[in-house]
């Protein structure tokens, strides 16, 4: 959390002013102490330079105002304004000369000069000291104020790009809490619920995002600012006398508010950021749980379309895998298809281009199109080139690879043809080689597809899978192909864990940023 500069500390926390009087002469800092305490002041006492210096750099000591003697017996009242309005940490005190030497219009003039805000000769009357005190320090907290608040809507400007950056609910809610903590300090809770309705909150500091429901309060779309009890709010602990200032934002009447609970002295009557930042984070949270409830419908889709049941082929051993891409990555087009035709077991997979629900609807249509025309007979080659035709005449803005082929249980025969489809692996007698079918993909006005033949023999494993499996960012194909080979190298008797080990050693670890279709089978 960022430490607050002391001027922002004073204009927040504290309604009575703190004076620090400087003066070597006992009898006048008497007077002046007497005056100011008389006028509700709080005052603190410095005899040299060098101890004011000392107790302004003093945490313990928060003053608002300085009235300082010209004459002093370390160094001149000039010197020592000086060095308070150049130094960060005092927030530039305002500071009020006060001389019985120093009278001219020079030394009035160097002392302006110099950085004083008022200069005051002797004999100094009590009104006009108490006056000048209440003047220069009505312009010292307006500014004060104006700082503050230039300040927060910097650091809100920040914390509003944080969470809009952020990719899940939680981390959302994580860096508005911290945000939260930074522009106004102290204990923060943040508070939202899921798409599944879960409550969560974000307390701190530092945040921990933890499951917490807000005690029930009725709240109307838009936003508003309330003070509670710290009991309500005891998912965190504040400090003793505190109230909390929690503002509830609310964009729609379907949907639950979201929460941001600050201390209650860290507000200043008139300053909107509070209520800003929340409806901030309601319009991040609206945002996140939009996208959450478009991605499960996709995947549930998605799902929906794929084939839920392997057929039962004598003497062939079938395994499947699809996991969909991570929550923050839309759905694909990766699809599989394992039928029985006369016969002869139909095995294809594909991937259509994009990520989206438009891509997983045309994934359905390509899926079925391409069973319908294996179901009229045509050998693997000549359904790739009807399935083409197919997407160049109602699909001409998409594209998609393919690998298809039919198997003989019987003899293990394979006639395969590929549109532009990743490598199936073969495995045989412990070795593990990629087949080269090929062909331009689908949505290409390109040459017939070859067919590629060849024998499974007994024992043999065939492997198809779609580019989640292998390709990563960051690294070459070449290489993914390769690590596909090395883990391919011994195949589990039992498929199913041959594959749930393909995805586990190659899925790779974090947010999956793609589809993973894996279909294996075996002549036993």
């Amino acid at each position: 959390m960022t430490e607050l500069p002391r001027g922002e500390k004073s204009v927040q926390h504290r309604t009575r002013a703190t004076v620090l009087v400087v003066d070597d002469s006992a009898t006048k800092r008497y007077l002046l102490v007497s005056w100011l305490t008389r006028a509700g002041f709080t005052v603190v006492e410095a005899e040299t330079g060098g101890e004011a210096l000392r107790k302004l750099a003093d945490e313990d000591v928060e003053a608002d105002l300085v009235v300082l003697d010209v004459k002093l017996p370390d160094m001149s009242g000039f010197e020592v304004c000086e060095r308070i309005k150049t130094d960060s940490r005092y927030g530039i005190l305002p500071v009020i000369h006060v001389s019985a030497h120093a009278v001219d219009v020079n030394d009035r003039t160097q002392g302006l000069n110099r950085g004083a805000d008022a200069y005051l000769v002797e004999p100094i009357e009590p009104d006009e000291l108490i006056a000048t005190a209440q003047a220069v320090l009505r312009y010292y907290r307006a500014r004060q104020r104006a700082e503050l608040l230039a300040a927060r809507m910097v650091r809100l400007a920040e914390t509003t790009l944080a969470i809009n950056s952020a990719s899940t609910l939680s981390a959302l809610l994580e860096v508005a809490a911290l945000g939260a903590a930074d522009i106004f300090g102290g204990p923060v809770v943040v508070v939202a619920e899921t798409s599944e309705g879960e409550s969560l909150a974000a307390a701190g500091p530092p945040p921990v995002v933890r499951k917490w429901a807000v005690p029930r309060h009725r709240v109307a779309v838009g936003s508003l600012v309330r003070t509670d009890e710290t009991a309500d709010w005891d998912v965190v602990e504040w400090p003793e006398g505190e109230t909390v200032a929690v503002a509830a934002a609310r964009l729609r009447i379907d949907r639950p508010p979201v929460y941001v609970a600050v201390s209650g002295s860290s507000q200043t009557p008139g300053f909107p950021v509070l209520r800003q930042l929340s409806q901030a984070v309601a319009a991040a949270v609206e945002a996140q749980r939009s996208f959450d409830e478009e991605h499960r419908i996709a995947v549930t889709l998605q799902r929906s379309l794929l084939q839920s049941r392997l057929p039962e082929v004598p003497g062939i051993e079938l395994a499947v895998r699809y996991e969909p891409a991570g929550a923050q990555t839309e759905v694909g087009g990766d699809f599989y298809e394992l039928t029985m035709l006369a016969g002869k077991l139909l095995v294809a997979i594909g991937d259509v281009a994009g990520h989206s629900l438009h891509a997983a609807t045309v994934m359905a249509e390509l899926r079925h199109a391409v069973r319908a025309y294996a179901v009229e007979g045509h050998s693997p080659g000549a359904v790739l080139e009807l399935a083409n035709r197919f997407m160049r005449t109602v699909l001409p803005a998409d594209s998609a690879t393919l690998c298809l082929l039919t198997l003989d249980p019987a003899n293990g025969r394979i006639r395969m043809a590929s549109a532009g489809h990743l490598p199936p692996l073969l495995h045989v007698a412990g070795e593990a080689r990629f087949l080269q079918p090929r062909g331009a993909l689908l949505g290409l006005d390109a040459p017939q597809r070859a067919e590629l033949e060849l024998e499974l023999p007994p024992g043999g494993t065939l492997v198809l899978y779609t580019d989640g499996l292998i390709e990563r960012r960051d690294a070459d194909i070449d290489e993914g192909l390769r690590a596909l080979a090395g883990c391919a190298a011994e195949v589990e008797p039992d498929l199913d864990a041959f594959c749930s080990r393909l995805l586990t050693r190659l899925g790779g670890s974090g947010e999956q940023a793609d589809d993973i279709a894996v279909v294996a089978l075996r002549r036993s």
